[in-house]
Parts: structure tokens; sequence; C-alpha cells
């Protein structure tokens, strides 16, 4: 029974991440950033940002749906599963964040700070 749940919950998951992966867009501040960077790293500048959001959005997910499923394995009731799935989605989200970008991405950013 808890296997089933198990990937009814994994199936959902992916549903609703696909349309959130879809789009990654810039907000106003990393617009100005971008304008803001010397002319010849603008399109690195927009890519390393778009790269980072989507680690971050990624890293989200999949630390909702891994702290999630733990608590259900764990035998968690929903308020555990819920603050379980929170917990994983910060943690997800700055993980990804940090790991969504490669070294020369790195350098091209805190050169355009």
């Amino acid at each position: 029974m808890k296997t089933a749940k198990i990937l009814i919950g994994l199936v959902g998951a992916s549903l609703v991440a696909t349309p959130v992966l879809a789009e990654t867009t810039l907000g106003p501040k990393d617009r100005v950033r971008v304008a803001r960077a010397a002319p010849g790293e603008r399109d690195d500048v927009r890519y390393c940002l778009i790269q980072r959001k989507k680690g971050a959005k990624k890293g989200t997910i999949i630390g909702a749906a891994g702290g999630a499923g733990t608590a259900v394995i764990a035998g968690g009731n929903v308020g555990e599963t819920l603050l379980a799935a929170g917990a994983g989605a910060l943690a997800g989200n700055l993980i990804g964040k940090g790991s969504g970008t490669n070294r020369a991405c790195d350098d091209v950013l805190r050169r355009n700070r």
C-alpha cells in the first residue's frame, strides 16, 4: 500500500513539475543586472542567471518530493509530511541555486554584480 502511495505521489509531482520548469524568465532586478553588464558579456550574464533560476526551480521540486517521500516512508501523518516537504523544498532551492551554474558562470556573475 505504501509503495502505491509513493508511486502516485511521484507521478503527481512529475505532472505538476513539467509546466513549472517549462519557461524561465528574468525578473526586473536581473534584467537591470544584464543591462548593467559589459556589452560583450550581456549574453553570458543572461544565460548564467537563467541557469541559476532553473537550478533553483529544479532543486525546489526535487527537495519537496524527496522530503515528502521520506516522510511517507517513515510513516508520518499529513502535517509531518507537509513539514518535511517544505523543509526539503527550502533545502533543495538553496542547493539547486548554488549548483545550477558552473565555474565559468560563477566567474561571469562575480565580475558583473
